[in-house]
């Protein structure tokens, strides 16, 4: 009897002190949990979607509001808000008047911000890496699904309007919309499974995505030019990329400046020319090109060359023009010399930014069809265009300005 009494209160002991590991370790969760170290403050109505856009560009614009946002690249436009991000918030702002809606703020710095599936996608860096990835609701700021990611700083976003490839110099990512990964590609930050990855050693020089295909420059170890690859991101296991076509290029330092559902635009630099490829590899036309050595010095950040599609076209900021590519075959239409960054679609028009301000040209040959003018103070770097409404964004540096 004694014995068993001894052995319930062994029992009874044991238990208790699993109780309190397992409350300390409940304690330590939520003490290293991210929901601790975040500010969420949510829409407290329903955001209005903004006036349509006028019917013709206007004459003059004049600023409205200006916020800053360090981690955009461009302006960010998703549903009804502009989208802004610096330091360690994100904000849905009123594209009228620049009033915060809703904001989401981190105890970590932000990698950068872009926009897919009517949400705004947030990547946060912690460590080494910008592993912290969320997703907030356009018109509520409230948190949709996250996830954590293996995407080096420096990254940057793309998106095919279906799925979203946050770049990296070694190593790739593409997200379904729940935020799933559907494919990495690169060096694995753990190679849990050796082999499944083609190249880990190669350089990514470039990327560019259209629905369904995922194109990659690659710098490879004794290769004598870059490689052009394409993926098929959401035909695959997320560990085993799916390689459509890989081929060595018959030089180094190209640039990959837009893709299609059937081939593919790359910028040689000795001589300038656009090489459009086809599915297999090989090249189908080349165009020669009228450009500066410092539009073909270096990678672009975040492996990305800005561009912006718009109908029948592919505006292409260089450096120092914009190049229209037709959008079906990407041969180049028509330039617009001394532009400030790629344009966009703005009151059913295309417009380019150009110092002194912005010009309305034609679709068809891209003549100037308007010159309106912008205060910018001093600035004179590159300019991002986005429209939402009535207004027109200019990310200036680490800032977006709105226009109206």
């Amino acid at each position: 009897m004694l014995r068993a009494e001894r052995r319930r209160r062994a029992d009874l002991v044991a238990a208790a002190v699993l109780v309190v590991v397992l409350a300390l370790g409940v304690v330590v969760v939520l003490l290293t949990s991210s929901a601790v170290h975040t500010t969420s403050n949510t829409a407290t109505g329903p955001v209005p979607s903004p006036p349509p856009a006028p019917p013709h560009v206007p004459a003059t614009l004049a600023e409205i509001w200006r916020a800053p946002s360090a981690a955009t690249s461009a302006p960010v436009v998703v549903g009804p808000v502009v989208v802004t991000g610096d330091g360690s918030a994100v904000v849905g702002r009123d594209p009228l008047t620049g009033a915060e809606h809703w904001s989401y703020r981190r105890t970590v710095p932000l990698c950068t911000v872009g926009a897919e599936w009517g949400r705004a996608i947030a990547l946060y860096r912690n460590g080494q890496y910008c592993s912290d990835v969320t997703s907030l609701q356009a018109t509520t700021g409230a948190r949709g699904p996250q996830r954590n990611s293996d995407v080096p700083v420096g990254t940057g976003l793309l998106s095919d309007g279906y799925l979203v490839t946050a770049t990296g110099s070694n190593h790739l990512e593409t997200w379904r919309s729940d935020l799933v990964k559907t494919m990495e590609y690169g060096e694995p930050r753990a190679d849990i499974q050796p082999g499944t990855q083609p190249r880990p050693d190669c350089l990514h020089t470039s990327a560019a995505v259209t629905e369904g295909r995922l194109a990659v420059l690659e710098r490879c170890p004794g290769e004598p030019g870059d490689r052009l690859t394409v993926l098929l991101p959401d035909e695959t296991e997320a560990d085993r990329p799916n390689v459509d076509v890989s081929t060595v290029l018959p030089a180094t330092g190209t640039r990959l400046i837009a893709i299609t559902a059937d081939r593919e635009a790359v910028l040689f630099n000795n001589p300038p020319r656009l090489s459009v490829r086809g599915q297999d590899g090989n090249e189908l036309a080349s165009y020669p090109l009228d450009l500066p050595p410092s539009d073909l010095a270096g990678d672009p950040p975040g492996e990305i060359v800005p561009t912006t599609d718009i109908p029948g076209a592919v505006l292409w900021w260089t450096g120092s023009r914009t190049i229209a590519l037709d959008s079906s075959d990407l041969h180049p239409l028509w330039t617009v010399p001394g532009a400030l960054g790629p344009g966009t679609l703005f009151a059913g028009a295309p417009v380019v930014p150009v110092p002194g301000g912005l010009v309305e040209v034609s679709p068809a040959d891209g003549g100037v069809l308007r010159s309106v003018p912008v205060n910018r103070g001093d600035y004179q770097g590159p300019v991002g265009l986005a429209a939402i409404g009535p207004v027109l964004l200019e990310q200036r540096g680490a800032g977006v300005v709105a226009l109206r």
